[in-house]
């Protein structure tokens, strides 16, 4: 179990250590428009929109409400496009509840929720301006944060 563990927050570290490498434009929000990207897949990983499966391929836009999900041997990490990082271990579901990124117009909100598996998160630029914008939720389970760091297991069915 212990060993499972260090294994996905090593798998996330080092998705998060090559998601930081690559730079991005920052952008007013548009709802019409991607709030994220592909930048990671390993093993299986489909991106939900609108009830229709798609499979994760590196360079997919991400969009408000697409449901993330991996498989048993998978793992998926986005940059969001106020350069969140977010990477998914094996075996979970997320889903982008809402995204605005419009700092012109002072706007900013974030909001995830983390159904079932691992998750390494990094804040970006919404969270350095609007920290209360900010929010992840959880059916049940308990998230440790340092800082705009952290990883979360969520157990679920």
């Amino acid at each position: 179990m212990k060993r499972a563990y260090l294994k996905i927050l090593v798998l996330a570290l080092a998705v998060f250590s090559l998601l930081l490498s690559t730079g991005r434009d920052v952008s007013s929000a548009d709802t019409s428009a991607p709030v994220a990207i592909v930048k990671k897949i390993s093993g299986s990983a489909t991106v939900v929109r609108q009830g229709q499966p798609i499979p994760a391929t590196n360079g997919l836009e991400i969009w408000e409400n697409d449901m993330l999900r991996t498989g048993r041997n998978g793992s998926i990490g986005i940059v969001f496009n106020d350069d969140t990082l977010l990477s998914l271990g094996p075996g979970s579901i997320l889903v982008i509840d809402e995204f605005v990124f419009a700092p012109k117009q002072r706007k900013f909100s974030i909001m995830i929720t983390m159904l079932k598996g691992t998750v390494a998160y990094l804040s970006g630029l919404i969270s350095k301006h609007s920290p209360e914008s900010a929010h992840f939720k959880t059916p049940t389970g308990s998230i440790g944060i340092r800082g705009t760091k952290f990883v979360a297991k969520v157990e679920g069915e």
